[in-house]
């Protein structure tokens, strides 16, 4: 039975418990403590939205339908621009689950319904799932600490007791990939149903195959370092190390000088630099210091 369907327990709450508006001075309250109690996911939102108006009415569809066990907060961010900022929020709709008063994980952009619901689904799951919980946040700490090995032995364990686990699968392809094992990583995103290709976790982990082999097709490091010195002005070059930066996980200085990229010339190779840095933000995941600062810096040029 699905997550969101209903399991004979209490009666649902009622709408106005579950979906409401926040603000800069609520938002502690609305959010950051409401999280300790169920998952709470922000919608950053603006009147001027096109996508953001096809999003609203599906998320709020997915939140009714899981009866109260998690909640829908929408900030307005014309109105109320803070919190987006400090989270790096470049553009909108954007979504951002809360669990015990931190950021856990977050999507772009209008998803369909099924992909929204599939989110929800795994916010549940994984709150219902305490020690499943506790070993996943392990397992990610282990490969954001840059111990994959670890990481992928803690994946890997999950996947023995609940083979479908999104979570695990995607997480076990990244740490193929910071392994430097791109086929064993392209097998493990194979273990996916086709029904959940979208999802995004597993996005994410596509992307982080995409700039690996990315990382594969360009030179030395020494070699684009020196071409970059020798000509500033040479984006390919710069755009070459970039890339290969990332492969060796020097993601600030990759994302550096992308930046420097779109500061120079925001047209270059057809918006190749922007391009670029989106790809690098969903392979990183929307939660990553990294991606939060690129996102920072990508929107005090974009919109300055």
């Amino acid at each position: 039975m699905s997550l969101l369907q209903s399991d004979g327990a209490a009666p649902p709450a009622p709408v106005g418990d579950l979906i409401k508006e926040t603000t800069t001075q609520t938002f502690v309250a609305d959010v950051i403590e409401a999280s300790k109690q169920q998952p709470v996911m922000v919608d950053f939102w603006a009147e001027w939205c096109g996508p953001c108006k096809q999003l609203t009415p599906v998320i709020e569809k997915v939140v009714k339908a899981a009866k109260g066990k998690v909640k829908l907060v929408k900030m307005n961010i014309d109105h109320h621009p803070q919190i987006s900022q400090q989270m790096g929020i470049q553009s909108i709709p954007a979504v951002i689950a809360f669990v015990n008063g931190q950021p856990i994980d977050g999507f772009m952009g209008a998803l369909p319904e099924g992909q929204v619901t599939q989110f929800v689904e795994r916010l549940i799951k994984d709150r219902v799932g305490g020690e499943e919980q506790d070993l996943l946040a392990a397992a990610e700490a282990a490969l954001v600490g840059g111990d994959a090995g670890q990481a992928a032995e803690i994946f890997a364990a999950l996947l023995e007791a609940e083979p479908d686990n999104l979570i695990a699968l995607a997480g076990l392809t990244r740490c193929y990939v910071a392994l430097g094992a791109i086929d064993q990583a392209k097998q493990t995103l194979a273990l996916v149903p086709p029904a959940k290709q979208n999802d995004p976790v597993v996005a994410a982990a596509r992307a982080a195959i995409d700039v690996a082999e990315q990382a594969n097709s360009v030179g030395p490091i020494t070699e684009l370092e020196q071409k970059v010195a020798a000509d500033p002005l040479d984006h390919q070059a710069r755009f070459d190390l970039a890339i290969a930066l990332n492969g060796q996980n020097k993601r600030e200085e990759a994302l550096e000088h992308l930046i420097a990229i779109v500061k120079r010339d925001r047209k270059w190779n057809d918006d190749g630099a922007r391009k670029q840095l989106v790809q690098f933000f969903e392979a990183w995941g929307p939660m990553d210091e990294a991606t939060v600062l690129g996102r920072r810096k990508l929107s005090s040029i974009l919109f300055s």
